[in-house]
């Protein structure tokens, strides 16, 4: 009896309020909370301001970063204009002199070579730099053995548009989660599918990350429609397009998968200057 009353008490407690938590935040609309990001391989600029819920552009301006948006690992990114008591010996690339600047961004790509294998020998200042820039790799890359470049219809390398004419949607299916603008709410909407069922641009646009280090979004891809808007497709089973390429409205981008989640579905999401939009609100009715 006394066995039985304390299975009964253990079946009617309720889950700790830590597990609940911690596993629902894991889909949250990012995982970065601090102000500042020390930047890994495979990182772009765009997959560290989706993780932190912040305009990529206002990241790029506070760390002072050119259009090209290059970012390299070992980097540290300030995320809000509070930099705090930061020292002015700091290897971040913003914020500094111009010199200091120079000289960090020597180190840290000596330091990538150093890590990489490749021997600097003992060449001149200027000509070690020279080959250190050369050789130096940016952040971003090409996604893993989950991706598959599809070729077979390749948008014209032209600038972005100034806005977004039309959206349509990424996927048919049935609508399994709906957007909710709560702290702790669904920043997107959520696609019921079939595995390996085709997934396609909304808008025309540049991919800016095709990976899977954002946790809580399996394979994932983001693409930029103009200096105002982004989208998601998360949870991919295989990614069909890679980083700096450009994508027609329709264009397909990644086959459906689970990666990440429990079932298989399209997690999809717009954000609009950082910030997470009611995708429902953009695309046409069904």
């Amino acid at each position: 009896m006394l066995l039985l009353a304390g299975c009964s008490f253990q079946a009617s407690r309720p889950a700790p309020v830590e597990s609940l938590s911690h596993s629902y935040s894991k889909h949250n609309k990012g995982h970065i909370k601090s102000n500042s990001y020390k930047v890994k391989k495979g990182d772009t600029l765009y997959s560290i301001s989706w993780a932190a819920g912040k305009d990529f552009a206002e990241i790029a301006k506070i760390n002072q970063l050119d259009k090209s948006y290059t970012i390299y690992p070992g980097q540290i990114l300030y995320l809000t204009d509070d930099r705090g008591k930061a020292s002015k010996s700091s290897t971040t690339l913003g914020g500094i002199k111009s010199k200091d600047k120079e000289r960090n961004q020597e180190n840290s790509y000596k330091k990538q070579v150093d890590n990489d294998g490749l021997s600097t020998g003992s060449t001149s200042g200027e000509q070690q730099k020279k080959t250190l820039d050369q050789k130096a790799k940016p952040a971003y890359s090409a996604t893993s053995a989950q991706q598959n470049i599809n070729s077979s219809l390749v948008a014209p390398t032209s600038t972005l548009p100034d806005s977004v004419s039309q959206w349509q949607w990424p996927v048919r299916g049935k609508l399994i989660g709906t957007y909710s603008a709560n702290e702790q709410g669904n920043k997107g909407i959520k696609i019921a599918g079939k595995r390996g069922d085709i997934i396609k641009a909304a808008a025309d646009g540049r991919v800016v990350y095709a990976g899977s280090a954002l946790r809580g979004y399996g394979n994932l891809v983001i693409i930029k429609h103009s200096d105002d808007y982004l989208s998601a497709y998360a949870h991919a089973d295989q990614i069909l397009v890679e980083e700096k390429q450009h994508v027609l409205a329709g264009q397909t981008v990644a086959k459906m998968g689970s990666t990440d989640t429990n079932q298989v579905m399209l997690r999809f999401e717009i954000r609009y200057h950082g910030q997470s939009v009611n995708p429902l609100n953009y695309l046409p009715k069904q």
